[in-house]
């Protein structure tokens, strides 16, 4: 069976966008920034450098489940930091395949200082985003390492899509 609901995870700064953006197009898939459907009081907070709360975020990942049970197939790129999250993303999407891109502190604060014009502001930002996160199990998601450049990113991702599908 062909996998038509993705959610691309990870911290941010980790590539989610452009990583689950690719991969739609490479499947022949909508895709959906998470980001964009964020309220903008989550928005002003977190350009005034604020973490969001699990509250901040359950409005948010409603709206994210609503995009998969209103689809047939989307990728969505989406932080998805906690069991919890992804739980909420996967509730009426048993099939939903979670793509986690997973990589250190180092090699994402570096390309975080190379961003412009993003409403994610600062290294403690990003410091709460990796004291959130609860890394999913090999089980519940296909792990990515981001280490490599971004063509070898996308590959991995979309043959671990291709070998989960069976």
């Amino acid at each position: 069976m062909k996998a038509k609901k993705i959610v691309v995870m990870g911290v941010s700064g980790c590539g989610k966008s452009l990583i689950g953006s690719e991969i739609a197009k490479a499947l022949a898939l909508p895709f959906y920034d998470g980001d964009d459907y964020h309220p903008e009081a989550n928005v002003e907070k977190m350009r005034q450098g604020m973490p969001l709360t699990d509250e901040d975020r359950s409005g948010w990942l409603q709206t994210l489940n609503r995009i998969y049970t209103d689809n047939d197939a989307a990728v969505i790129a989406c932080s998805a930091l906690k069991p919890e999250y992804r739980q909420v993303l996967r509730h009426n999407n048993p099939e939903l395949v979670i793509v986690y891109l997973k990589g250190d502190f180092d090699t994402i604060w570096a390309r975080h200082q190379k961003r412009a014009n993003h409403y994610f502001n600062g290294e403690s930002m990003l410091r709460s985003q990796f004291e959130a996160l609860v890394e999913p199990s090999c089980d519940e998601a296909l792990h990515i390492d981001i280490s490599l450049p971004i063509e070898g990113v996308l590959q991995q991702a979309l043959q671990a899509i291709k070998e989960r599908q069976g």
